[in-house]
């Protein structure tokens, strides 16, 4: 959960059904009602002509996900964290009408009432060590899980943020993924016989993470020690006296966000320094130290403007979605990496098939295809005078221009051209999680309109990774 501040006062939620029953009976009745709404589309559909039968079924599709989506967002807690890992998952299985409408509970989430979490927050700290902060019962940041609160101490005015879980969300996980799949099913988003039991079991070990804040205050406190020299990122303090197993309380780092004109403003070079260092970041995250923060949303991260010179630093949020890369794993993906940057398809595909991400058995025509799309996604990392990298994508330097980059675009088309999607099913746990970050890594620079060439850098990371692997 980011601890970004959009301004917004969405109407808090007054009561939480916080029991597995009570949540269960709810998704029931939404089950039914999608089953019903089922049985008339089927008939309409007998009435239809093929042209009008696909806009019916896209049309269809987009409001089933859409109630499905409004009601998980009422529930909250696990039930709605995961519909938002469907919309991570879902881009292998579901229709694209259902991801676009389930991707929104990543961002529009109304808070609970304070009455609500009071309590938690009451329990877990105790009367004494509450007296010691003045708290705004308004949140200002709310999420699936829990929501965050402004506070300051009151001995010497440290801002603080106090981040609360809901009560009852834990106990409600296992509960929650068995009535969410039963839903899925009923209400037809998912196609006939995938079998979705291995994206639940990974959905299921995510959430139980999630709501382990011993498990984040641990990341963040390894964080802010791995960074702690480096003048670039700033990682807010734990303050251990005001955190249990419900509650994370750190400093609040204030800062902008990079979509604000503050930011954007800023001169190209401090864009392009910025976007260097949030690049490196991920990639000493991943090849270096195995231990990759994997939500990229924008609320996670903040840039401190200096407002005297050039020194700008990017603040990091929330390390509950972190998570550790076997070193094994990392090797295989780093032979994709190099395969790819220097066209030699055998290793891309000895990487892959080493990860799970292909198999021997899958036809020569699809194996060619993912070494395509793999040297195709490395394009910002080309040297200056390659030949494919379109010219209107570098500037008279011959660095990337990755504001104007439509590479996402070109690549989702080369897998559609290929069939990809038929062979390439659900990926591997790691998969999703890293090409989440990567792709946020990307917008993050794009969003900056970043101008730099990144290959020297890219190619340092594997170097390091090799080094370690032969240490």
């Amino acid at each position: 959960m980011s601890f970004e501040d959009d301004g917004s006062q969405k109407p808090s939620i007054q009561a939480l059904k916080t029991k597995p029953l009570e949540r269960s009976f709810a998704l029931a009745r939404l089950g039914a009602g999608a089953g019903a709404k089922i049985v008339a589309h089927s008939i309409a559909n007998i009435f239809r002509g093929e042209i009008d039968r696909d806009q019916a079924n896209r049309e269809f599709y987009r409001r089933q996900a859409q109630v499905l989506a409004d009601e998980l967002g009422k529930l909250k807690g696990s039930v709605m964290k995961a519909g938002q890992m469907l919309s991570l998952y879902g881009q292998y299985f579901l229709p694209e009408e259902a991801v676009t409408v389930l991707s929104s509970l990543q961002d529009d989430t109304p808070p609970v009432d304070w009455r609500i979490v009071a309590p938690v927050l009451q329990r877990a700290l105790g009367r004494h060590r509450l007296r010691e902060l003045e708290i705004d019962e308004q949140p200002m940041a709310a999420a699936s899980l829990g929501q965050v609160h402004r506070a300051y101490r009151r001995k010497d005015g440290l801002a603080l943020c106090i981040k609360i879980q809901y009560p009852g969300v834990a106990d409600a996980i296992e509960s929650d993924i068995r009535t969410l799949s039963r839903l899925l099913i009923m209400t037809r988003l998912t196609p006939k016989g995938l079998d979705l039991t291995p994206v639940f079991n990974e959905v299921r070990e995510m959430l139980h993470r999630e709501v382990d804040y011993e498990s984040e205050r641990h990341f963040t406190e390894t964080f802010a020690e791995r960074l702690k020299d480096d003048p670039r990122f700033v990682v807010p303090r734990v303050l251990g006296e005001y955190c249990s197993d419900q509650v994370l309380t750190t400093t609040f780092e204030h800062g902008h966000s990079v979509r604000q004109e503050t930011v954007q403003t800023l001169p190209q070079a401090r864009r392009n320094r910025l976007g260097h260092a949030f690049l490196e970041l991920f990639l000493t995250e991943f090849f270096r130290w195995g231990m990759v923060q994997s939500d990229p949303h924008f609320g996670n991260y903040r840039i401190r403007v200096d407002e005297q010179g050039e020194d700008d630093r990017i603040v990091l949020l929330d390390f509950g979605a972190t998570r550790i890369f076997g070193r094994g794993f990392v090797e295989s993906y780093g032979d994709i990496v190099r395969g790819a940057l220097s066209r030699d398809r055998d290793l891309i595909l000895r990487g892959a098939k080493a990860i799970g991400l292909m198999q021997e058995s899958f036809p020569r025509s699809v194996l060619d295809a993912f070494a395509q799309m793999c040297e195709l996604i490395v394009e910002p990392f080309n040297a200056a005078n390659d030949p494919r990298t379109p010219e209107s994508l570098r500037n008279a330097k011959g660095e990337y221009r990755w504001g104007d980059s439509d590479l996402p675009m070109r690549v989702g088309r080369v897998a559609a051209l290929n069939a990809l999607s038929i062979h390439f099913r659900v990926p591997p746990r790691e998969i999703v999680f890293l090409h989440r970050r990567l792709a946020g890594v990307f917008i993050m620079l794009a969003t900056l309109r970043c101008e730099l060439s990144a290959r020297d850098t890219l190619l340092c990371a594997l170097e390091e990774s090799a080094r370690s692997s032969a240490e």
